[in-house]
């Protein structure tokens, strides 16, 4: 029997190859596979879900993860798919699989976390399932959210002239990771070292283990009388997300270097690990911002809010997706984020 390696498709490849056989038959189904959520009809307003799995020694590490933070991060990851819908998140599933390693208080202490969530974002804890696995902790979450139907953004509205804006900041969560892989390897190396994360760790590390999702972009959103045109969650760093919005959209974009986002501490994190600030925003993902299009009729309505940044342009498919630099280069853009099968 022939047998293809999953890395010759990668995940999105892999998941287009799975599910390109089946067809929606229920009138209910407004959206199937391929976006940030699925869109299931709902009377006056839609309902979208989405879920994600996190696996132990794939997404997270318990050399360096506490139990708690754990459990609040893997509620965001969910949220924040909700967030790129333009909905608001509602209601909760948890399911886990875990090994007998587990005890009564460990669970407690990454229930907490979830908790700690649901109260922050306001949403229910509704269900899900527990099981054993052979080896250490698999945790699958689905988050359900809902929007009116006029106010749902998918990923495939961008048209050629609208403005690329960006949440937040970019490539924090990504150099908290490297802190903390740079400080795993000392302790590996000699068990009595103390941890030294150095002046820039708060924050890094905050967005690492302790992401929040942009709710609040949600809610300016409606508060000003933007629909975005397209819009995805920065998971898999900038790069990859423009990628998938370019793909669906049947466009290109030009990202300027000047307009991408980066905190002053993200940037000198950088440099001290001799890192170029621009590559780890494109590529370094676990952000959970928000990548979002608008009309430039909404230019003047998006201009001077706080924490939102125009950083391109939408260009014709044949275009391409570019960087033009601060020095007043132009680059092809390549997605390098997270590679789940490698």
């Amino acid at each position: 029997m022939e047998r293809t390696d999953v890395n010759t498709l990668g995940e999105f490849g892999l998941i287009d190859h799975l599910t390109s056989g089946f067809a929606n038959r229920q009138s209910t189904t407004v959206l199937g596979v391929g976006d940030d959520a699925a869109i299931i009809a709902g009377g006056d307003e839609q309902i979208v879900v989405s879920t994600d799995m996190l696996v132990e020694g794939i997404h997270f590490d318990f050399t360096y993860t506490p139990l708690k933070h754990l459990g609040y991060k893997a509620v965001i990851v969910n949220l924040s798919d909700i967030c790129a819908m333009n909905a608001r998140p509602q209601q909760i599933t948890v399911s886990i699989a875990l090994s007998n390693r587990f005890s009564v208080e460990a669970l407690d202490e990454f229930y907490a976390g979830i908790k700690a969530a649901c109260e922050q974002y306001g949403v229910d804890l509704v269900g899900g399932d527990t099981t054993s696995s052979n080896r250490g902790l698999i945790i699958s979450v689905t988050a359900i959210g809902r929007a009116p139907a006029d106010r749902i953004t998918r990923r495939s509205g961008a048209k050629v002239g609208d403005l690329v804006c960006v949440t937040g900041s970019l490539g924090g969560a990504y150099l908290g990771l490297q802190l903390l892989e740079r400080e795993k390897q000392v302790f590996l190396d000699n068990p009595d070292m103390q941890p030294d994360m150095g002046e820039y760790a708060p924050t890094l590390l905050a967005r690492q283990l302790r992401p929040e999702a942009r709710t609040d972009m949600v809610d300016t959103f409606a508060k000003e009388g933007i629909v975005p045109t397209s819009m995805i969650d920065i998971s898999d760093g900038l790069a990859s997300e423009l990628f998938h919005i370019c793909k669906a959209s049947g466009v290109g974009a030009i990202i300027e270097e000047s307009g991408v986002p980066i905190s002053n501490d993200a940037q000198l994190q950088a440099l001290e690990f001799n890192l170029d600030p621009i590559t780890c925003a494109l590529s370094g993902g676990e952000d959970y911002e928000l990548l979002f299009t608008i009309d430039p009729k909404d230019t003047e309505k998006i201009r001077f809010l706080p924490d939102i940044y125009i950083a391109g342009e939408i260009v014709a498919r044949e275009d391409g997706v570019k960087l033009h630099t601060k020095g007043g280069n132009i680059h092809e853009i390549t997605a390098q984020g997270w590679n789940h099968f490698e």
